[in-house]
């Protein structure tokens, strides 16, 4: 945390557990690109609890504990409300196995492709099962080879399968994508996913491959603005050097997209065959 006193917690980064500050940020991606649009500082319930360390620390009686999908709904709705065009959420199982966070983007009718751990409860014709277990019982044509996008050593191949799952809705429908490696075909992942029914298989897969953006900007926005470059003692603190950081990324992003020949306005987005006893419908 912000602080003398930082909290033992779950790092990502460091994929364990340690004393370490957390930050949530939202990514803004495009075709001419992608940045940080927004952070905020994740407080354990601990920290919130306790009066001399918010004090010491310069945290506001007015801010109270949230989960880290309440803060990526915060960041999501400034977003939305100042104008940001945007069609598709991405993020981890974090958010993705949070039913508030998908709830509230099925709301704002805001498509969204998110992780979700393999004993996921998942709604089928059926009743409900599990990601894993759906996925073990998926057809042999169900699979076929996509690339996500673009990587350091070319495209992003896997294979995919897509369900249709229940509940279609006022032209918006649910499916559960499940991508599965080539070389290691027991290492899989799961996705949750809604959008305008009718979307097409490979721009879920499209949208599963832009959550890299956000390793990407946490990786440039490190080596080249200084994200990790800091030792902050208070609340506000951290704020201050993020939020400068934030402006420095975005505009080194939209320098790079307008040096490129003819590049438009830079950060501007554009606007199956089952089984008879299969619980959900697969894409073949």
């Amino acid at each position: 945390m912000a602080s003398t006193h930082p909290d033992r917690q779950g790092s990502g980064t460091a994929g364990r557990t340690e004393n370490c500050q957390l930050g949530v940020f939202l990514a803004y991606a495009s075709p001419h690109g992608r940045t940080l649009i927004d952070r905020e500082l994740y407080l354990p319930r601990g920290w919130c609890d306790d009066l001399a360390r918010r004090e010491e620390a310069g945290i506001s009686a007015s801010i109270g504990f949230a989960t880290k999908p309440a803060l990526g709904l915060r960041m999501l709705e400034r977003a939305i409300t100042a104008g940001l065009p945007a069609r598709w959420v991405t993020a981890d199982e974090a958010y993705g196995q949070d039913s508030k966070f998908r709830t509230w983007l099925q709301q704002h009718r805001m498509g969204y492709v998110l992780a979700v751990p393999r004993n996921q409860r998942v709604p089928t014709t059926v009743g409900n099962s599990r990601p894993d277990v759906l996925a073990a019982n998926a057809p042999a044509l169900a699979w076929k080879r996509r690339s996500c996008g673009a990587g350091a050593k070319g495209p992003r191949l896997y294979d995919w399968a897509v369900a249709s799952l229940p509940g279609t809705v006022d032209g918006y429908g649910h499916w559960l994508l499940i991508r599965r490696s080539i070389t290691n075909p027991t290492d899989l992942a799961y996705y949750l996913c809604f959008g305008p029914t009718g979307t097409p298989d490979e721009d879920l897969i499209r949208v599963a491959g832009t959550r890299w953006a956000i390793e990407e900007c946490f990786q440039t926005a490190k080596t080249e603005v200084g994200l990790d470059h800091y030792q902050v003692r208070r609340y506000d603190a951290w704020y201050r050097h993020i939020t400068l950081v934030l402006c420095a990324h975005a505009y080194l992003a939209v320098t790079a997209a307008q040096a490129k020949k003819g590049a438009p306005n830079p950060m501007t987005a554009s606007s199956p065959s089952p089984s008879a006893r299969s619980a959900v419908s697969w894409h073949t």
